[in-house]
């Protein structure tokens, strides 16, 4: 044993890896032993694609390894297994490192720059670090073709991914809604929710209990609790839950109403003088504690109102409402007729509407509020709470509820097939098929598709400009978008289909209006999603080898992909091929 050890010891190992090395470059080794199993049993590997706008890390080396066992392990059981690599190259993290590069901020900045001009820029910066990445990968060993690898921003990749869409739209489930969405003023785009989960972080953020003074009585109010003191400037209502007991409770020379269940809120003496069921409290009117500037309230608006989602788990067990910064909220507001209040800009920022906090960061309004709030005898109690919040996991802003119009995909359509098809995936560790993905499934909601970016692959949907008009095509190739204006396009390999160069391009309406494209891009998670289709430019070209190598038989990566990467993989294959 000694011996063998001294012996290791005494090799030049740097000196033999590159030797080995360059024998595997010279003879093409990778190569052919994909060759050499022609006419076998395929094992289908997908590569999910590194950002090369950043370096690899240490972490990178685990995870090929990991992947290279496997596919050179059925590779020697006798199985073909063809390994594409891959790119992701557009999306919020380019965009941020370029704007750094040109000292932009913000996309009123993007926009004075020209987006030609920076998309240009995002195109020179996505694959800077290809060289380090390529080095990494062969001085690691990992075999996987990096000759011939798929490109997010390839025309011919994005084309693949405009026939998805047009087959998604085929099946119906393409629409435009506007919705109550998580929203990052930071970015200044929706996330959807896979994005969503991957930002939550620990906070802690201000805890106030809100005197709400009755209409009919100054000494009477109704108490609600809220961790979202900036939300309160848009407050038009409260609600309560029908069934759920409510005391009156003096204390001192006031009386405040709450739910039965929470009097542990109060930290001296008090009387219960009344009980209530919420039903009971339903049209009582309040006094408002704000009014934003141009906004026409109703008769109805500042009252109590009814919603089955109040518990008495947290707070008081009553809701204070504002429709625009939550999607319960606007439900109930939507019901009732109540206006959405929104003086909050996309930029983050209250506008001059609303008064005390015009200008301000939302986050930061809080304290002004809260002040506010103490100085009119309106705040009852103050803590801090600790829970888990969203943030833009590429940026680090916090996210914000905001209405937004959008394109949807509606998975929520085929949420049982995506269950059923997950039942039939190995999951190591198994109890991720029933635990962290198979619930994540079980609370589908529609995917918010589209992004008001600049860097990222265009939306195929173009809309009449027509008054009133809801007409819309949705484009599928590039052969379809030729035969709507020819004389626009240039030859095919000459193609850009990114912005702005497909916003300029339009052709008539049958509504009497002209078809003008959506001007928002693709959710970045799609383009990664749509590899098993697009690596191959399918259905435009190798038919075969898509067909081969659809489904995969083996995926490999870290359990943050869950609910990205194997998610939007999952959900397309459902929504297109039902597989």
């Amino acid at each position: 044993m000694a011996e063998g050890f001294q012996e290791i010891k005494s090799l030049n190992l740097p000196e033999i890896e590159a030797e080995l090395l360059e024998i595997w470059d010279a003879e093409n080794t990778f190569v052919q032993s994909v060759r050499a199993r022609d006419g076998g049993p395929t094992f289908t590997f997908y590569e999910g694609p590194p950002t090369a706008n950043g370096r690899p890390g240490i972490h990178h080396v685990l995870g090929r390894t990991i992947k290279d066992v496997f596919c050179r392990y059925k590779t020697l059981k006798g199985f073909r297994v063809e390994r594409k690599g891959g790119w992701d190259t557009h999306g919020l993290p380019v965009e941020i490192e370029v704007e750094k590069e040109l000292g932009l901020d913000g996309r009123a900045q993007v926009e004075a720059y020209g987006i030609e001009a920076f998309n240009r820029a995002c195109r020179d910066s996505v694959l800077r670090y290809k060289k380090e990445w390529d080095e990494l990968t062969r001085r690691i060993a990992y075999w996987v073709d990096l000759d011939d690898p798929y490109v997010t921003f390839e025309t011919r990749y994005i084309e693949s991914v405009w026939w998805l869409i047009k087959e998604i739209h085929a099946r119906d489930l393409l629409y435009q809604g506007h919705k109550i969405q998580w929203y990052s003023p930071g970015s200044g785009t929706v996330l959807s929710s896979h994005e969503v989960s991957l930002g939550y972080e620990e906070v802690s953020d201000p805890s106030v209990y809100v005197r709400f003074r009755s209409r009919d009585d100054e000494t009477l109010s109704f108490l609600a609790w809220t961790t979202t003191p900036w939300t309160l400037i848009s407050n038009v209502a409260v609600v309560v839950g029908e069934d759920i007991d409510y005391v009156v409770v003096q204390v001192d020379d006031e009386r405040l109403i709450l739910a039965a269940a929470r009097l542990d809120i109060f930290d001296g003496e008090f009387t219960v003088i009344a009980h209530h069921k919420g039903r009971d409290l339903i049209g009582r009117a309040y006094e408002p504690l704000f009014r934003v500037d141009g906004v026409d309230y109703p008769e109805h608006a500042w009252r109590v109102y009814a919603a089955d989602y109040v518990t008495v788990e947290e707070g008081t067990g009553l809701v204070h409402i504002a429709p625009a910064f939550g999607a319960e909220d606007y439900e109930v507001g939507r019901e009732a007729g109540l206006p959405v209040v929104n003086p909050v800009a996309p930029d983050g920022r209250f506008d001059r509407t609303a008064g005390l906090v015009a200008g301000d960061w939302f986050k930061d309004a809080d304290k002004k509020i809260i002040r506010d709030l103490k100085d009119r005898g309106l705040l009852f109690k103050r803590s801090q709470y600790i829970h888990n919040y969203p943030h833009d996991w590429r940026k680090g802003t916090p996210l914000m509820s905001y209405p937004v119009e959008s394109w949807f995909i509606r998975t929520t359509a085929v949420k049982d097939r995506l269950v059923g098809l997950n039942q039939k995936v190995d999951w190591y560790p198994p109890a991720i098929r029933d635990g962290r993905f198979g619930h994540w499934l079980e609370n589908n909601v529609d995917w918010a598709l589209s992004r008001k970016r600049f860097w990222g692959t265009p939306l195929p949907i173009w809309l009449s400009d027509a008054p009133d008009s809801s007409y819309f095509e949705v484009i599928g190739s590039i052969a379809e978008l030729r035969a709507k204006c020819d004389a626009s396009l240039p030859a095919d390999d000459a193609i850009d289909l990114h912005r702005p160069f497909v916003d300029e391009l339009t052709w008539a309406a049958p509504d009497g209006g002209t078809m003008r494209r959506v001007p928002d891009v693709l959710d970045v998670w799609f383009d990664s999603g749509a590899m098993p289709f697009a690596q191959w430019h399918y259905p435009f070209e190798n038919r075969d080898a898509f067909e081969r190598n659809f489904p995969a038989d083996f995926i490999c990566e870290g359990i943050d992909q869950t609910r990205g990467w194997f998610y939007t993989l999952h959900a397309i294959a459902t929504l297109v091929k039902d597989d």
